[in-house]
């Protein structure tokens, strides 16, 4: 008796995979075995990466604050130490948000700060 191959399932498989790599350079897009590697590692790096994105945006957020606040007399630290002090519950992106985008709005809270 021959032996019995799901034909369908394994090439759909592996379709699904080659599809997945279209667009990669050389042997990447269209070796099973090189896609495959390829694809996965791929999803290493998608998943490490995911976490860095929160760690570049914080960054970039502190970098900002820390822009607006030396315009305003204050350096990031003694900013977000007085904001803590004074109860002022707002975090980095939205405090980021305002030095770039309503500096009058990041102004008025930096004063409310330097009072208390």
């Amino acid at each position: 008796m021959p032996r019995s191959v799901n034909h369908v399932a394994s090439r759909a498989r592996r379709k699904k995979i080659l599809k997945l790599t279209r667009g990669y350079f050389g042997a990447r897009k269209n070796v099973w075995t090189v896609a495959k590697n390829t694809w996965e590692k791929g999803l290493t790096y998608a998943f490490r990466d995911r976490k860095n994105k929160k760690r570049n945006f914080r960054a970039l957020w502190i970098q900002r604050i820390n822009a607006a606040a030396r315009l305003e007399g204050m350096s990031y630290s003694k900013l977000m130490g007085a904001l803590h002090k004074s109860g002022i519950e707002i975090n980095r992106k939205v405090l980021a948000d305002l030095a770039m985008n309503h500096p009058e709005a990041f102004k008025a809270i930096v004063a409310k700060v330097k009072v208390a």
